[in-house]
């Protein structure tokens, strides 16, 4: 399974040298407070990485955060739940 993972990482590195060898054209990006020339690879692969880092920030901002915070309550409830049975007396379920 190994091989199978580093021919895939192979391949897709020579796609990506070929890929950035085709489209070595400069393209100049104007921001407010000054230019980038980048080649058109370069910046296909920027806008690439850009949105997988704010696709994933959205997923953990709007699932993973949630998610912990809903376990640590259930945590918190859990770890409550034998005290207040000790203190009224009750059996525990444990």
């Amino acid at each position: 399974m190994r091989v199978v993972w580093i021919a895939l990482i192979l391949l897709f590195a020579i796609a990506g040298a070929v890929f950035g060898a085709l489209n070595s054209d400069s393209v100049v990006f104007d921001f407010y407070a000054g230019q980038a020339d980048l080649p058109k690879g370069a910046a296909l692969l920027a806008a690439l990485l850009t949105g997988w880092i704010a696709g994933g920030a959205a997923v953990w901002l709007g699932v993973v955060v949630p998610l912990k915070r809903r376990l640590g309550r259930a945590r918190r409830e859990l770890v409550q739940r034998p005290q207040a049975a000790a203190t009224n007396g009750a059996p525990s379920d444990a």
